[in-house]
Protein backbone atom coordinates (compact mmCIF):
# COMPACT_ATOMS: atom_id res chain seq x y z
CA UNK A 1 0.00 0.00 0.00
CA UNK A 2 1.30 3.75 -0.53
CA UNK A 3 1.79 5.91 2.20
CA UNK A 4 -0.24 8.89 1.88
CA UNK A 5 1.20 12.12 0.07
CA UNK A 6 2.30 14.68 2.09
CA UNK A 7 0.06 17.50 2.89
CA UNK A 8 0.85 21.06 1.20
CA UNK A 9 -1.16 23.63 2.61
CA UNK A 10 -0.78 27.40 3.04
CA UNK A 11 -3.18 27.48 5.88
CA UNK A 12 -1.70 27.86 9.27
CA UNK A 13 -4.91 25.96 10.36
CA UNK A 14 -4.64 23.00 8.30
CA UNK A 15 -1.41 22.35 8.73
CA UNK A 16 -0.98 22.93 13.00
CA UNK A 17 -3.84 20.03 12.55
CA UNK A 18 -1.88 17.57 10.16
CA UNK A 19 0.82 17.65 13.07
CA UNK A 20 1.75 15.09 15.61
CA UNK A 21 1.15 16.29 19.00
CA UNK A 22 4.76 17.69 19.74
CA UNK A 23 7.84 17.81 18.05
CA UNK A 24 10.13 20.83 15.99
CA UNK A 25 9.19 22.22 12.92
CA UNK A 26 11.71 23.49 10.26
CA UNK A 27 11.55 26.95 8.01
CA UNK A 28 12.95 27.50 4.91
CA UNK A 29 14.08 29.80 3.12
CA UNK A 30 14.70 28.59 -0.65
CA UNK A 31 16.55 30.35 -2.89
CA UNK A 32 18.62 29.60 -6.31
CA UNK A 33 22.04 29.42 -4.58
CA UNK A 34 21.22 28.48 -1.03
CA UNK A 35 18.54 27.20 1.50
CA UNK A 36 18.08 29.17 4.73
CA UNK A 37 17.14 26.82 7.31
CA UNK A 38 15.60 27.11 11.25
CA UNK A 39 14.26 25.39 13.61
CA UNK A 40 11.37 25.98 16.53
CA UNK A 41 11.46 24.52 19.90
CA UNK A 42 8.66 21.81 20.35
CA UNK A 43 6.22 23.92 22.15
CA UNK A 44 6.68 26.27 19.10
CA UNK A 45 7.55 29.36 20.95
CA UNK A 46 10.66 30.55 19.38
CA UNK A 47 12.28 29.92 16.21
CA UNK A 48 16.11 30.42 15.79
CA UNK A 49 18.31 30.28 12.82
CA UNK A 50 20.29 27.06 12.09
CA UNK A 51 21.79 26.89 8.88
CA UNK A 52 22.28 27.50 5.38
CA UNK A 53 22.67 25.30 2.35
CA UNK A 54 24.24 25.82 -0.98
CA UNK A 55 22.16 24.07 -3.31
CA UNK A 56 23.26 21.07 -5.61
CA UNK A 57 20.94 18.96 -7.52
CA UNK A 58 17.98 18.51 -5.51
CA UNK A 59 18.63 15.20 -4.46
CA UNK A 60 21.86 16.15 -2.76
CA UNK A 61 19.58 19.15 -1.45
CA UNK A 62 17.21 16.99 0.09
CA UNK A 63 19.43 14.54 1.76
CA UNK A 64 20.55 17.26 3.68
CA UNK A 65 17.61 17.72 4.88
CA UNK A 66 16.45 14.77 5.51
CA UNK A 67 19.57 14.65 7.58
CA UNK A 68 18.35 17.62 9.40
CA UNK A 69 14.66 16.35 9.25
CA UNK A 70 16.22 13.24 11.30
CA UNK A 71 18.56 14.96 13.79
CA UNK A 72 16.26 17.26 14.93
CA UNK A 73 13.12 15.60 15.07
CA UNK A 74 11.46 17.89 12.99
CA UNK A 75 7.43 16.79 12.36
CA UNK A 76 6.71 19.37 9.87
CA UNK A 77 8.42 21.95 7.28
CA UNK A 78 7.16 25.67 6.89
CA UNK A 79 8.85 27.13 3.05
CA UNK A 80 8.87 30.31 2.50
CA UNK A 81 6.35 31.40 -0.58
CA UNK A 82 7.98 34.59 -2.22
CA UNK A 83 5.08 35.67 -3.63
CA UNK A 84 4.92 38.92 -6.20
CA UNK A 85 3.95 42.23 -4.22
CA UNK A 86 0.51 42.16 -5.49
CA UNK A 87 -0.03 38.92 -4.10
CA UNK A 88 0.33 36.60 -7.20
CA UNK A 89 2.67 33.92 -8.57
CA UNK A 90 5.83 34.31 -10.51
CA UNK A 91 8.49 32.45 -11.76
CA UNK A 92 10.42 32.18 -8.73
CA UNK A 93 7.47 31.13 -6.19
CA UNK A 94 6.62 28.62 -9.07
CA UNK A 95 9.88 27.10 -8.50
CA UNK A 96 9.42 27.35 -4.85
CA UNK A 97 6.14 24.81 -5.37
CA UNK A 98 7.39 22.78 -7.11
CA UNK A 99 10.39 22.45 -4.36
CA UNK A 100 7.74 21.87 -1.81
CA UNK A 101 6.12 19.32 -4.29
CA UNK A 102 9.52 17.46 -4.38
CA UNK A 103 9.82 17.58 -0.65
CA UNK A 104 6.76 15.28 -0.09
CA UNK A 105 9.16 12.29 0.13
CA UNK A 106 10.12 13.57 2.99
CA UNK A 107 6.43 12.34 4.26
CA UNK A 108 5.88 15.89 6.58
CA UNK A 109 2.77 18.13 6.51
CA UNK A 110 4.32 21.34 4.28
CA UNK A 111 3.27 24.85 4.71
CA UNK A 112 3.64 27.59 2.12
CA UNK A 113 4.34 31.01 4.42
CA UNK A 114 4.16 34.36 2.35
CA UNK A 115 7.81 35.69 2.84
CA UNK A 116 7.36 38.92 0.65
CA UNK A 117 8.74 40.94 3.31
CA UNK A 118 11.42 38.46 5.15
CA UNK A 119 14.57 39.18 3.24
CA UNK A 120 14.11 42.78 3.32
CA UNK A 121 13.10 42.61 7.01
CA UNK A 122 16.51 41.05 8.02
CA UNK A 123 18.28 42.97 6.08
CA UNK A 124 17.00 46.12 7.60
CA UNK A 125 17.55 44.59 11.08
CA UNK A 126 21.37 43.44 9.89
CA UNK A 127 22.34 47.35 8.34
CA UNK A 128 20.79 49.22 11.44
CA UNK A 129 23.24 46.08 13.54
CA UNK A 130 26.04 48.09 11.18
CA UNK A 131 27.33 44.10 10.20
CA UNK A 132 29.36 43.94 7.36
CA UNK A 133 27.86 43.12 3.56
CA UNK A 134 29.76 39.73 3.98
CA UNK A 135 28.59 39.11 7.25
CA UNK A 136 25.21 40.32 5.79
CA UNK A 137 25.78 37.83 3.23
CA UNK A 138 26.31 34.83 5.91
CA UNK A 139 23.57 35.43 7.66
CA UNK A 140 20.74 36.78 6.06
CA UNK A 141 19.53 32.96 4.65
CA UNK A 142 19.04 31.86 7.68
CA UNK A 143 17.38 34.24 9.50
CA UNK A 144 15.03 35.08 6.92
CA UNK A 145 14.14 31.21 7.31
CA UNK A 146 13.54 31.96 11.11
CA UNK A 147 11.73 35.26 10.08
CA UNK A 148 9.33 32.69 8.12
CA UNK A 149 9.06 30.26 10.54
CA UNK A 150 8.37 32.68 13.49
CA UNK A 151 5.69 34.07 11.76
CA UNK A 152 3.86 30.98 10.85
CA UNK A 153 4.54 29.68 14.60
CA UNK A 154 3.17 32.90 15.75
CA UNK A 155 -0.08 32.86 13.40
CA UNK A 156 -0.99 28.64 14.86
CA UNK A 157 -0.55 29.54 18.04
CA UNK A 158 -2.94 32.34 17.74
CA UNK A 159 -5.03 30.40 15.44
CA UNK A 160 -4.78 33.31 12.52
CA UNK A 161 -6.06 33.39 9.31
CA UNK A 162 -4.39 32.02 6.11
CA UNK A 163 -2.77 35.10 4.27
CA UNK A 164 -3.54 33.59 0.34
CA UNK A 165 -4.96 30.61 -1.15
CA UNK A 166 -4.38 27.26 -0.80
CA UNK A 167 -2.25 25.61 -2.90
Amino acid sequence: MDAAPALITSTAATFAAALPEGGRLAGLDVGTKTIGVALCDAGWAIASPAETIRRAKFSVDVALLREIVRKQSVKGLVIGLPLSLDGTDSPRTQSVRAFARNCAGLALPILLWDERWSTAAVTRTLLEADASRARRAELVDKLAASYILQGAIDAMMMGGPALFDAV
